[in-house]
């Protein structure tokens, strides 16, 4: 029964690939248009990583599976043709698993047999489920996850912020189906801050619905584009984490706002509404990072479902933490988790270590002040020598 369930949905799956153009067949994941509290934002830190030279001693990270750039293997047109098949079967089996799989606590909590918490908890669960199994049944990538377990957040979870990249449309799915392997078997729930426009799909509103997802309310428009968001929705999201932090939920947020055609050049501008929400609630800001979805199911619309590789890898930091600044927060993510999505690999050893515990930063800051005095010392000699220039000129004139 179960083979004819598989070739059903692989046929009708290939039927789907074969009449799509360039991947046009869009079930819409989290886009997750995130608010914006500041456009602090530090420009290039790969220069940075390149002027700096290193004297603090960097705090020793527990010994951890680091990752290799494993995912530059290309798919020849068969094999591309499979993993799209597989692929759109998964979406489809999701498409019917998740409804026949929510209903059941739908009904128990319409019977008040349940709480809403409850309802939440336990539908985020199966959502883990259906998504972890149906990637089994339909394996069309190949899966790579890096954390350190002899991370104390990993062992004993605290109530926490978490930040990850955003490089496609199946974020949502990897991350509701690798939770476990990331954060642990003792992790905490957690709400997803989402695009209120995902909604439109019936099947991503039942999901968002039931598991008690946060929307912010976003204009819709071009990935890569500039996010235009509605100021008035931000107090109902603040709301709705407040409280979803008072019944236990950990916030997950991805601070691009929307899905970035463009993971190899890096992050998109960063939204820091992570630090407000973890200045707010005094909970420590996690980061994970994806990486090579994008080559599974693109961003942009004229790529889509054109696979080119397989291989996916997702990265958990350790050493989660509060930070000073908001423009701090933007410059930490985006020299870590930025290069992990670009390259498949962490950055050096020492770079990550400094990073993570605030050394790096600190740097900087007393980089830019050595930078300024420079700057202040120049300015006044400069401008003493262009008045001496003009007392010789005048000096001259005065003898003519």
């Amino acid at each position: 029964m179960r083979c004819m369930l598989l070739s059903t949905l692989l046929s009708l799956g290939q039927l789907l690939a074969l009449t799509t153009s360039g991947g046009g067949f869009m079930l819409p994941c989290v886009s997750n248009r995130i608010m914006r509290t500041t456009t602090a934002r530090v420009a290039d830190f790969s220069s940075v990583r390149t002027k700096l030279r290193f004297t603090a001693a960097p705090i020793q990270l527990p010994p951890a599976d680091h990752p290799t750039a494993d995912s530059s293997r290309s798919l020849g047109k068969l094999q591309s043709f499979v993993v799209k098949s597989l692929m759109i079967s998964y979406i489809l089996s999701m498409c019917v698993a998740l409804p026949v799989s929510l209903f059941p606590v739908y009904l128990l909590h319409k019977a008040r047999f349940i709480t809403k918490p409850q309802k939440e908890k336990i539908s985020l669960q199966v959502g883990q489920f259906c998504s972890r199994w149906m990637m089994r049944l339909f394996p069309f990538a190949r899966k790579r996850v890096i954390v350190d377990k002899d991370d104390e957040n990993y062992k004993n979870p605290q109530p926490s912020i978490w930040v990850c990249n955003h490089i496609s449309l199946l974020d949502i799915f990897f991350v509701l189906a690798l939770d476990q392997k990331m954060r642990g078997k003792k992790r905490r729930p957690i709400k997803i801050l989402y695009w209120k426009g995902l909604e439109s799909n019936p099947i991503t509103r039942l999901l968002f619905k039931m598991c008690g997802f946060i929307p912010v309310d976003m204009a819709a428009n071009e990935h890569g584009a500039a996010n235009e968001y509605d100021p008035k929705s931000f107090k109902q999201m603040l709301k709705s984490s407040k409280e979803a932090i008072k019944e236990g939920f950990d916030i997950g947020l991805l601070p691009e706002g929307q899905p970035n055609p463009t993971p190899e050049k890096g992050l998109q501008p960063i939204f820091t509404g992570a630090f407000t929400l973890a200045k707010m609630s005094r909970r420590p800001i996690q980061m994970i990072a994806l990486y090579g979805l994008h080559n599974m199911w693109h961003p942009d619309t004229s790529i889509g479902m054109h696979c080119t590789a397989r291989d996916m890898a997702v990265r958990v930091y350790p050493n989660g933490r509060l930070y000073d600044a908001a423009e701090e927060f933007a410059a930490t993510f985006e020299a870590i988790v930025g290069y992990f999505g670009a390259h498949g690999e962490d950055i050096p050893d020492n770079e990550l270590n400094m990073w993570l515990d605030g050394t790096m930063w600190k740097t900087e800051l007393s980089r830019r002040a050595a930078t300024r005095m420079e700057l202040e010392d120049v300015d006044p000699a400069m401008e003493g020598a262009a008045a001496l220039k003009r007392n010789e000129e005048t000096e001259e004139l005065s003898e003519i």
